[in-house]
C-alpha cells in the first residue's frame, strides 16, 4: 500500500498539479498537501524517492511554477511551496496557485 507522499509523488510524475488538485484527488485538506509537498520536494532533492526509501531516481527534479498575482503578474514570492494570501506588490488577493511537477 502506497503512502500519501508516494501517491503525491506519483501524481506529480504524471503531470503538473496544484495543491488544490491533489487535495481533491486524495481527499485531503489543502494545508495537509502543502506539508506533504515540503517532504516530497526534500526527498526528490535527496534522490530518495517520495518517502526516502530510495525508490526515486537520482536525476529527478521537483519543479515549481510559482504563485502569480492575477492582477499585476508578480511572481517573486518568498516561498513558492506555499499559497500566499495576497500580493505584496498590489495587495490583490487573486493569486494563482503554484503548480508542482516531478521530472
Amino acid at each position: 500500500m502506497e503512502t500519501t507522499r508516494q501517491r503525491i509523488a506519483d501524481a506529480l510524475r504524471e503531470e503538473p498539479r496544484t495543491a488544490s488538485d491533489l487535495a481533491a484527488t486524495l481527499s485531503l485538506p489543502t494545508p495537509t498537501i502543502y506539508e506533504h509537498l515540503e517532504h516530497v520536494s526534500q526527498s526528490v532533492a535527496d534522490g530518495g524517492g517520495a518517502d526516502g526509501d530510495g525508490a526515486g531516481s537520482g536525476d529527478e527534479e521537483f519543479l515549481v511554477a510559482p504563485p502569480t498575482c492575477r492582477e499585476c503578474g508578480f511572481d517573486g514570492f518568498d516561498d513558492p511551496v506555499n499559497e500566499p494570501s495576497r500580493c505584496p506588490e498590489c495587495k490583490c488577493e487573486r493569486i494563482e496557485e503554484p503548480a508542482f511537477v516531478i521530472r
